[in-house]
C-alpha cells in the first residue's frame, strides 16, 4: 500500500453511476442475494438528512476503489431531548482490495472530516472485530438502545463512536435509524436493472432472506 498514490477526495456528481457500481460489486450476496446498498446510497443522496460535505471516494493509482457518507439521525433521549448525531454508511472497498487496510484508512480519514465539522458521535450497524479498531464500541455502554429491538435482544451489532469526548456523557434514550434506509424490494429490482446482470445466490452467513 505504502507505494500506491491513494486519494480520499469529495464525490463528484460525476462519480454517482460508478460508486454505485461499486457499492453494488462489493454488497452483492453478502448480506442477502443481491443487494439493496447502491439503491440506498442513490436514494440518500437526495435525503435533507445526508451531509454532502461527508460523502467521500478513494481512489488508489486514479482507480475509483472506496466510499464512505453520513447523514444525521437523533437520539430520543429519555429526558425528552433530541441529541443530533451522525450515521454512516453503506462504506466499502473493492472486493478485491478488501481486508488490506484500505477501508480502515478511508474510515479513520472520514471520521476525522466529521469530527472537524463538529458533529459530537456517529452512531450504526457494524462488526465491532473491524470498527472497533477505529475506536467504536457497543452504543450499549453509553445507554443507547436501537429502535424497534426487543429488550434483551442481541444488540451487538450496534456501535457508536464519539467524535467529542463526553458528547453522550448522561445520555440515554433511542437511535433512530433515518427512514431513506428503508427501501422497497420492489424499488430494488427495478433501479438494479440499470446495472449489468448479475445472479442472486442464497449463501450461508447471509443475514436477510
Amino acid at each position: 500500500m505504502h507505494n500506491k498514490s491513494i486519494i480520499i477526495r469529495p464525490e463528484e456528481t460525476s462519480d454517482h453511476r460508478a460508486v454505485e457500481t461499486l457499492i453494488r460489486e462489493a454488497f452483492w450476496n453478502v448480506y442477502r442475494p443481491g443487494c439493496s446498498e447502491h439503491y440506498v446510497t442513490h436514494i440518500l443522496r437526495s435525503d435533507p438528512a445526508f451531509v454532502p460535505e461527508l460523502d467521500y471516494v478513494m481512489e488508489l493509482d486514479g482507480r475509483l476503489i472506496g466510499q464512505n457518507l453520513f447523514v444525521r439521525t437523533v437520539i430520543q433521549a429519555d429526558d425528552g431531548r433530541e441529541i443530533e448525531v451522525l450515521t454512516m454508511g453503506p462504506i466499502c472497498i473493492t472486493p478485491e482490495l478488501q481486508r488490506q487496510g484500505y477501508g480502515k484508512l478511508l474510515l479513520d480519514a472520514t471520521l476525522e472530516k466529521a469530527a472537524a465539522m463538529g458533529f459530537g458521535a456517529v452512531l450504526f450497524e457494524g462488526n465491532i472485530a473491524f470498527y472497533g479498531e477505529s475506536g467504536f464500541t457497543y452504543a450499549s455502554k453509553f445507554g443507547i438502545r436501537y429502535h424497534d429491538l426487543p429488550e434483551g435482544e442481541d444488540a451487538s451489532f450496534f456501535l457508536a463512536k464519539e467524535l467529542i469526548p463526553g458528547y453522550l456523557d448522561g445520555v440515554t434514550g433511542v437511535y433512530l435509524t433515518p427512514q431513506s434506509y428503508y427501501v422497497d424490494d420492489a424499488d430494488v429490482e427495478a433501479f438494479d436493472q440499470q446495472f449489468a446482470p448479475k445472479v442472486k445466490q442464497k449463501l450461508p452467513g447471509q443475514i436477510f432472506g
